[in-house]
């Protein structure tokens, strides 16, 4: 659920640099790099209405495919806990694995595909991620599963920017980059509401494994397509990959995972836990070191001197933190708490990916409207809220007095996603929207991370005393609101009153 609003964020991006470039360039989320003179390399033939509508569909199923797969899998955990016989642990690398790799990768996939061929990026993405859906598939135990969730990871962060970096190219006429982004977002955010449904359908008809296979025709006929129909494009100006920064950025919150996620069953105290944190402290102080000093960092921290993009970026760390680590846990207590079916908690589950799906393509007009300390801290708000009424669900608690709720979370942080992207974009310059786009996005997907981390901590903690697994999700969901209204306060106090330029 959480990695698909991003899909928002492009709009916001080339808006504003159609605004100040006249057009010139367009920002690729996930990348500094721009595509610069010959944006419209990328689309040999320029005027050719029939390819571009031929592009715009491929990168619509593109993005649509990784964003079906980040809503599907959790439909599928119940079944996948009783077939692969594992914890709540094993249930959140395989979250994890695959949020970890996206978030730490995204940026580096922008760069790849200006450097090295927006074409030759976005198919070498389509195929990892398809071969590492039949991995998957296939996987005869939990950690093969989790390795093949790490390859579709590598996929995904390469696929998802270099889709978007192909479409902009295409149209080098601001007017036109808006419309087709538009179109790309609400189409392939359309995965978004079907990753539920169509989990719950194909877990109670083939088991798990299906929910990856799925994805194997998709990815075929991008393969198959896109060889004959895109046409190459790259920007011989793009800088120089950042690897030192990002082997340590990998190696830094890979460490701090690991000690968050196998504390509760190690022990906290336990030499190997220790010694995660230790290492995890290590990388992270290394990691601000080397990109402090380098040429051409992943993260230039020349841009956390603005308060704006500090705040915008603290904040998105909340959201990720939250949503993430709410949702992992939905399908889990329609199953396990209130004894529902995997279909049908599938269908359960809808009402927050719906909220967010309808709401999303208007909280950027609100936030120009209304200023964009006032929409992100009544989303947050609104979000918080939810999951904290979320906490009082039990059950015996009927779904017409909870499907409310899980429609105000959504809701709550539709509102968030685009505006805190457009805010960290409005604090840089015009030439660095690009890069701020996809910290954003990092920022968030790092938050994502240590929610399915530490909520499944406080959900294991409920386990090992006396309260039941049903007090455990009610205090992770509680935690989670609690997060979130902490981050509605510090947005109420510190986010920029102004509305994007």
């Amino acid at each position: 659920m959480l990695r698909g609003i991003r899909i928002m964020e492009g709009a916001v991006l080339t808006t504003r640099e159609g605004t100040h470039e006249g057009a010139t360039e367009a920002g690729s989320p996930g990348t500094g790099a721009r595509t610069g003179a010959g944006a419209g390399a990328g689309f040999r033939g320029e005027s050719a209405r029939p390819s571009r509508a031929a592009l715009l569909t491929m990168t619509c199923l593109g993005q649509f495919m990784v964003l079906l797969d980040s809503t599907i899998v959790g439909a599928a955990l119940p079944d996948m806990q009783q077939r692969l016989h594992t914890q709540l642990t094993g249930l959140q690398w395989i979250v994890d694995a695959y949020v970890l790799l996206v978030a730490m990768l995204l940026l580096s996939g922008g760069v790849f595909a200006d450097r090295f061929g927006r074409k030759r990026v976005f198919l070498a993405g389509a195929a990892v991620f398809t071969v590492a859906s039949v991995l998957c598939s296939v996987a005869p135990s939990l950690g093969w599963l989790i390795a093949g969730r790490v390859v579709q990871g590598v996929g995904a962060a390469a696929l998802s920017p270099a889709s978007l970096a192909l479409l902009a190219a295409a149209h080098p006429v601001a007017q036109e980059r808006v419309r087709a982004i538009g179109l790309w977002a609400g189409f392939s955010g359309i995965g978004l509401a079907a990753g539920p449904l169509a989990g719950g359908i194909l877990v109670s008809a083939f088991g798990w494994p299906a929910i990856f296979l799925v994805n194997v025709p998709i990815g075929a006929a991008l393969l198959l397509a896109g060889l004959r129909i895109l046409h190459e494009s790259r920007n011989v100006g793009a800088p120089d990959i950042d690897v030192p920064g990002t082997i340590l950025s990998v190696l830094g919150v890979g460490a701090l995972t690991y000690g968050l996620i196998e504390g509760g069953s190690r022990g906290w105290a336990s030499p190997v836990i220790l010694a995660s944190f230790a290492a995890a402290v290590l990388f992270l102080v290394l990691f601000v070191v080397v990109e402090g000093r380098g040429s051409a960092p992943m993260l230039p921290l020349r841009l956390f001197r603005q308060r704006l993009f500090t705040v915008s970026n603290t904040a998105m760390v909340v959201v990720g933190f939250a949503l993430m680590g709410s949702a992992f846990f939905f399908s889990q207590f329609f199953v396990y708490v209130q004894g529902s079916s995997i279909l049908r908690a599938g269908l359960q589950t809808l009402p927050a990916s719906l909220a967010m799906v309808i709401v999303s393509p208007y909280a950027g007009r609100c936030a120009a409207r209304y200023g964009f300390r006032i929409v992100v801290t009544v989303g947050l708000a609104l979000a918080g809220l939810g999951l904290v009424a979320m906490g009082f669900v039990h059950t015996d608690t009927g779904y017409g007095n909870v499907w409310w709720r899980l429609a105000v979370t959504g809701i709550g942080f539709a509102l968030t996603m685009s505006p805190l992207t457009g805010a960290a974009i409005q604090a840089v310059g015009p030439r660095e929207g690009g890069i701020a786009s996809g910290i954003s996005s990092t920022t968030r997907q790092i938050g994502a991370v240590l929610g399915v981390a530490v909520l499944g901590a406080v959900v294991r903690t409920g386990e090992a005393g006396a309260a039941s697994l049903e007090a455990g999700l009610d205090r992770a969901f509680l935690v989670a609101g609690a997060v979130t209204l902490a981050g509605a306060v510090f947005t109420g106090l510190w986010l920029a009153r102004s509305t994007p330029a």
